[in-house]
C-alpha cells in the first residue's frame, strides 16, 4: 500500500534488515523530529530532500530508513567525480554497442534496416536511478530486455507502493550535475533517446533523497528546488549512547562499554574541534562497538579491548596531524 507520509513519532526506532551477505546483522535508525518533519514535507510537495551533514552522521541511513518505514523500494546510487547528469537518468553501454558494430561490420550482406535495428540506442540503454524512481514499470521492461540487474524490493512490494531513491554525495560531482537535474525535478519527466519521455507516476510519487558532505558548494538554483535538512551529530552523550543501545542488546554491549566508547569518541572529536579534519561520527561509534562485541565475551574483556582498538576506529588521520 502506498504511504504518502511517515506515520511515526520522533524517537521511533526503525529496524533495517541486513542488506547483503557482508552485513550479517540488522541495524537501527532512530528518527528525530527534524528528520520526520523534513521527510513528510518533502513527500507532500514532491520536492527533493537534500541532507547536509558531516560524514558518518547517518545521512544515507536516513534514506534507507525512510524506505523501510514507508514500505518502498530503495534505489541507492553513489555519485563520484565522473558522474554526469545523464547517468542519473539513463546511460548507454557504449562498449557493447561498439562490439555489436564490429560484429555487424564483419558480416556480409547486412541490409540497412537490420543494421539500424541492431545498433539502435534503445538496444543498449540502461535505466538510471531516477528512471526507476519516476517509472518503475518501464525501467523494468528495459532492464529485462537487456537482462540487467533489478534493484531489490521489499517482500510483496509492487510498483504502486512507491520508491525511495538516494543520490549519495552529490557534492563530488561537477556543479553542472545538480543543475542538470532541475528540469527533471521541475517537470516530473525527462527525455530518453529512441523512446518516449519518462514521466513521474503522479499516483505514487517517489521520495528523492540527496546527500552532501560539503566538499564543494552546490548551485543556488538547485538549492531552491530542494527541502534542506541539516543532520547533526547527537547533541549530548546520552543520545549517542541510546543510538548504540538501539544497535546492540546488553548481552553484547553493557552500559559501561557503550559509555566508554562514547567517551573515547567525544574526546577525539574535541581534539579535532578547531582543525579542518573530519571528526569521527556515529558510523565510527557503531563500528567500534561492533568490533568489541564480536570478539570478546565478558564485560571486562570488552572494556580492555575497547581501549586498545579505539585508535583504529577513531584516529584515521596522518600521524603528524592533530587527530
Amino acid at each position: 500500500m502506498y504511504k504518502s507520509q511517515l506515520d511515526l513519532t520522533a524517537g521511533a526506532e526503525i529496524r533495517l534488515p541486513a542488506c547483503d551477505d557482508l552485513d550479517a546483522d540488522e541495524s537501527c535508525h532512530i528518527i528525530d523530529e527534524d528528520s520526520l518533519l523534513a521527510i513528510n514535507a518533502t513527500l507532500a510537495t514532491a520536492r527533493p530532500l537534500l541532507i547536509r551533514g558531516e560524514p558518518g552522521v547517518g545521512k544515507s541511513q536516513l534514506a534507507r530508513a525512510a524506505a523501510v518505514a514507508l514500505g518502498r523500494a530503495f534505489v541507492p546510487h553513489a555519485i563520484d567525480a565522473r558522474t554526469e547528469t545523464r547517468d542519473l537518468l539513463w546511460s548507454v553501454d557504449a562498449v557493447a554497442r561498439l562490439a555489436e558494430a564490429q560484429l555487424v561490420g564483419a558480416l556480409r550482406k547486412v541490409d540497412h534496416a537490420t543494421l539500424e535495428k541492431r545498433l539502435a540506442i534503445d538496444a543498449f540503454l540502461h535505466p538510471g536511478p531516477l528512471w526507476w524512481a519516476f517509472d518503475w514499470e518501464s525501467a523494468l521492461v528495459q532492464a529485462n530486455r537487456l537482462k540487467l540487474s533489478v534493484p531489490m524490493t521489499p517482500k510483496d512490494w509492487v510498483p504502486a507502493d512507491g520508491v525511495v531513491v538516494l543520490l549519495d554525495e552529490i557534492d563530488k560531482a561537477d556543479p553542472s550535475v545538480p543543475n542538470g537535474l532541475l528540469d527533471a525535478f521541475g517537470h516530473g519527466r525527462f527525455d530518453v533517446p529512441g523512446r518516449k519521455p519518462v514521466r513521474m507516476n503522479a499516483a505514487c510519487r517517489p521520495l528523492v533523497v540527496i546527500t552532501t558532505n560539503e566538499e564543494r558548494a552546490l548551485p543556488d538554483a538547485f538549492l531552491r528546488r530542494c527541502f534542506v535538512l541539516h543532520l547533526k551529530f547527537p547533541s549530548n552523550q546520552d543520545e549517542l549512547i541510546r543510538r548504540g543501545r538501539a544497535h546492540f542488546p546488553k548481552s553484547k554491549c553493557s552500559d559501561s562499554v557503550l559509555t566508554k566508547a562514547a567517551n573515547l569518541l567525544t574526546a577525539d572529536r574535541v581534539k579535532l574541534r578547531n582543525t579542518d579534519l573530519c571528526p569521527p561520527g556515529l558510523a565510527e561509534y557503531i563500528d567500534l562497538l561492533r568490533a568489541v562485541s564480536g570478539q570478546k565475551q565478558t564485560d571486562t574483556e570488552r572494556l580492555d579491548l575497547l581501549e586498545k582498538i579505539s585508535k583504529f576506529a577513531l584516529n584515521k588521520h596522518p600521524a603528524d596531524r592533530p587527530g
